[in-house]
């Protein structure tokens, strides 16, 4: 199955499962070495998005592979905070490891790979269960910028409640059509909620989806103090959450680097 953009018809981003080799059909071959830079950056943001209480022994980010688009970069099952380069999985486009690898997997690695093959614009995804987020998810109240650094937020939250197709369930999103319809849920917007589970951020780059994750966390605190205060809240507009972020992402090096520092690469 192709993405029904132009321009990844021509690149043929995504197969579907089947073709990718599912049903004890030969799996795909890895491919090929990665680029340290991109492994140091993953195994950093694991441990900056655990450091800045986003993730805790549960949650995970990825990054697409930078070879080949249709596949991307996930620890095995393991504490993000204990990550490092030699733990890092190859996924194909079903979201299952590539040939020889046989590591355990996390139950929720299809949330990554359904945004992948949505999502051309994502590089890197970040799946947490941020405590101050969960209340928007559960209530009628809407998570909604309140200063400029969540300018992102301004481009709306969607809400995925996994109930609406799949009924009653654990709330993992474990396979393949769930992760779609999570994809589906998020459309073209940097984070979403999951009702009753946590959220899910991306960015064009790894640093910009943990930025995200970290300022959504933010944002929510944030929002919940306000809400015990006197009168109305005064959110930022739409233009006004556009504007912010262009300028935000210019200096994105800046928290990035500074994050980095305060972790150690292994």
């Amino acid at each position: 199955m192709r993405l029904r953009c132009s321009c990844c018809e021509t690149i043929g981003f995504f197969a579907s499962p089947a073709d990718a080799g599912g049903g004890g059909v030969r799996r795909p071959a890895s491919a090929g070495p990665v680029d340290p830079a991109l492994t140091g950056d993953l195994v950093a943001a694991n441990r900056i998005l655990a450091r800045e209480h986003v993730l805790d022994g549960y949650g995970h980010v990825s990054v697409r592979h930078h070879a080949n688009p249709q596949h991307f970069l996930l620890s095995r099952s393991l504490a993000p905070a204990l990550v490092t380069r030699a733990d890092l999985i190859e996924y194909a486009a079903d979201s299952e490891p590539v040939e020889g690898e046989t590591r355990g997997s996390y139950l929720e690695r299809y949330i990554h790979g359904e945004i992948y093959r949505a999502r051309p614009d994502v590089m890197a995804v970040v799946h947490s269960h941020s405590a101050s987020v969960i209340p928007f998810g559960i209530s009628k109240t809407p998570i909604q910028p309140l200063f400029h650094m969540s300018g992102f937020l301004a481009q709306g939250v969607p809400i995925f409640d996994i109930r609406e197709k799949f009924g009653m369930t654990d709330m993992l999103v474990s396979n393949n059509s769930m992760g779609a319809a999570l994809a589906e849920a998020l459309a073209d917007k940097p984070v979403a909620m999951m009702r009753g589970h946590g959220n899910v951020a991306v960015g064009s780059s790894i640093a910009e989806a943990v930025y995200r994750a970290i300022y959504t966390e933010v944002n929510a605190q944030i929002q919940r103090q306000a809400i015990g205060l006197d009168g109305p809240l005064t959110y930022l507009t739409r233009e006004e959450g556009l504007k912010a972020d262009t300028t935000v992402m210019k200096t994105i090096s800046r928290p990035w680097e500074l994050w980095k520092a305060n972790v150690v690469v292994e």
